[in-house]
């Protein structure tokens, strides 16, 4: 709207020194005014024509003819009436350049671009400086987009299919860690509401409407981040009463089948200004959105807020100038890696309007500077909404390209190599009761043990007992599950990068608190002959320490285990040491020794072959078993 208003500007200027001399031309003309301020435009094209047609030379004509077009977001139009109006009579006013030069650009035509820009910056007196300006950023994009255009780097769209798109406008997609749920925003006839597809056998299934506790009649809903595991929808609303801006972030959770009501995130995201467009990180810590609230460096640009131990949103900050611009940013996208941000803007160097860049996030906490995908996946046209599929290997956006099913459709493509995020995993599963099989609302918790940060802490789906959990690669991970009157369950995860392709899937089987029952402590660490506990280690022991504390009248006998290498004596002296590091430590951290026994068995019970490696390994454990409920 600014531009458009901009090249009004210059166009009335042109307006009042450039008349036609030929009476018939210039009735046209005026004729063509009164539809102009009425913005009856067919009508006004007509006699723009006519005054063309008794004038060829009438440069005036030609330059309303191309704003009329620009207006009607006919771009290429305007551009053939700017040259036509450059190449009728002399420039008068070097404004001209700027806006012929600013179509060439929005076109693809970059040399021609550059050059009217050049055109218009050595002719240009007088000018507010924010247009001169904005002319020199527009010959970055020019000098950019020449060179882009001869690298160009692997691009092959696929319509996502009749059963996801529509004949409405389809857009906005989000999808779930596993690939099989996609939520997306659709239009119908000036409505925004979500509709939601399942793959089933490899296919997309008929998309349906997400949920009546979401989408409504009066209001738009869109702009959508689906947590990784598909239980948190976060999105934009508009104009809602509960609304503190002109639009807000709000918040849905999955409850079996359904979703529940949403909910304003309130005042620390959410201002008077215009917040949109949220992402959530995988772990649920993070929330990137955009928003104009003062303290930004351009129009819009692209916020952070992380939650605190209290489950509260820490105050926004701006993502910096690695990343926001001057100009507007848009639709950014946090990978389920957690370090990638796909975005877009129209502040950095590219191929004209927004393109799709990515950033890491690096060590010290800020991000690196904006990398734009390329040619052709960016064009001269606007390319916004992208995301990546959790295995990296696909990115997913809208566009109006051709053979489409609607408006705009929603299309997936490879991720060239060198613009994929990180390598994530999953693991998928149910909890359920090991005795009924009856689905459990159970505890999960993944905590990566190089930073003791929680990759993952949620609580099973109440209906169904599922849940799905992301880990990046190159990180160890401790796995746990629990329910009350239940035991805890175990696990331990080294993702390597081979691991990227082959998700994790449990059935989890919790055992109910009765003597008799033992568990395997998969995170329980010391170092080769030693019983000192490692560090990551803790994370178990304190989890252990919890469930003692929620049953005080459990009594439980703490066992250490060895392989068969080396000596009995010291197997069995060893597993003893360890069995009692644990007890030490349970007992530091208020367990009452009443609850607890201690006991080495070295190599007397292996539960593994020792005749491999693998098995020797998995020998070399703790568990611990109910003795006694008292």
């Amino acid at each position: 709207m600014r531009s458009y208003l901009f090249l009004l500007l210059f166009c009335f200027s042109n307006l009042v020194y450039s008349q036609s001399t030929i009476k018939k031309a210039q009735n046209s003309f005026e004729d063509a005014q009164q539809y102009v301020r009425q913005n009856v435009f067919d009508e006004a094209i007509k006699h723009l024509t006519e005054a063309i047609k008794a004038d060829p030379k009438f440069q005036n004509a030609y330059l309303q003819l191309g704003d009329i077009y620009k207006r009607l977001r006919n771009t290429q139009k305007a551009k053939e009436n700017y040259r036509l109006a450059v190449n009728s009579a002399p420039i008068e006013n070097p404004n001209t350049y700027f806006i012929l030069a600013e179509t060439e650009l929005q076109t693809g035509d970059y040399v021609q671009a550059k050059q009217n820009f050049e055109n218009f910056l050595s002719k240009a007196t007088n000018v507010d400086p924010k247009f001169t300006d904005k002319a020199k950023k527009y010959i970055l994009d020019c000098n950019f987009s020449i060179d882009a255009i001869k690298k160009p780097v692997p691009y092959e769209p696929f319509n996502m299919g009749f059963y996801v798109n529509s004949e409405y406008r389809d857009y906005f997609p989000a999808l779930t860690a596993d690939g099989q749920t996609i939520i997306f925003t659709r239009n119908v006839k000036g409505n925004e509401d979500f509709y939601t597809s399942v793959k089933k056998n490899g296919e997309w299934q008929q998309a349906k409407s997400l949920s009546d506790n979401i989408n409504t009649v009066n209001f738009n809903e869109g702009a959508q981040s689906i947590s990784p595991d598909g239980r948190y929808l976060f999105f934009t609303g508009c104009n809602r009463p509960d609304g503190l801006g002109r639009c807000d972030i709000y918040v849905c959770r999955r409850e079996g089948n359904d979703w529940s009501k949403p909910i304003n995130l309130g005042q620390t995201i959410n201002t008077g200004e215009w917040e949109s467009q949220p992402s959530i990180s995988a772990d649920g810590s993070t929330l990137y959105f955009l928003s104009n609230r003062p303290g930004g460096f351009g129009g819009y640009d692209i916020w952070k807020s992380t939650m605190d131990d209290e489950g509260y949103w820490t105050t926004p900050t701006n993502l910096g100038p690695n990343v926001n611009t001057p100009y507007d940013e848009a639709t950014p996208f946090i990978h389920p890696d957690g370090k990638t941000l796909y975005f877009s803007s129209d502040g950095w160097p590219g191929l004209g309007q927004k393109d799709i860049f990515y950033s890491k996030l690096q060590s010290d906490g800020t991000f690196s500077k904006a990398t734009n995908l390329g040619y052709p996946i960016n064009t001269f046209n606007d390319e916004f909404g992208f995301i990546v599929s959790a295995d990296g290997k696909e990115g997913l956006f809208s566009s109006d390209l051709d053979g489409g099913f609607g408006d705009v459709d929603i299309y997936r493509f490879k991720l060239p190599e060198k613009l994929k995020p990180e390598l994530v995993t999953y693991v998928k599963g149910i909890v359920r009761d090991s005795e009924t099989k009856e689905t459990l609302e159970a505890s999960v918790l993944v905590i990566n043990l190089k930073n003791n940060a929680a990759a993952y802490n949620e609580i099973t789906d109440k209906v169904t007992g599922d849940f799905m959990a992301v880990m990046p690669a190159n990180e160890s991970y401790s796995f746990s599950a629990f329910a009350d009157g239940y035991l805890l369950y175990s696990k331990h995860f080294d993702i390597k990068p081979t691991d990227a392709n082959k998700p994790f899937e449990l059935e989890i089987l919790l055992d109910k608190i009765k003597v008799g029952s033992k568990v395997l402590l998969n995170n329980i660490f010391f170092d080769t002959n030693k019983f000192d506990l490692l560090p990551t280690s803790l994370v178990e022991l304190n989890i252990l320490s919890d469930l003692l504390k929620s049953n005080p009248n459990m009594v439980i006998e703490i066992q250490g285990h060895t392989d068969n290498v080396g000596e009995v004596k010291a197997n069995q002296k060893l597993s003893e040491n360890r069995a009692k590091a644990v007890y030490d430590y349970l007992v530091s951290n208020g367990i009452d020794k009443k609850q607890l026994n201690y006991k080495g068995y070295g190599e007397t019970q292996p539960a593994f072959d020792n005749a491999t490696d693998e098995g020797k390994q998995k020998n070399r454990r703790t568990e611990f078993l109910v003795v006694k409920i008292n």
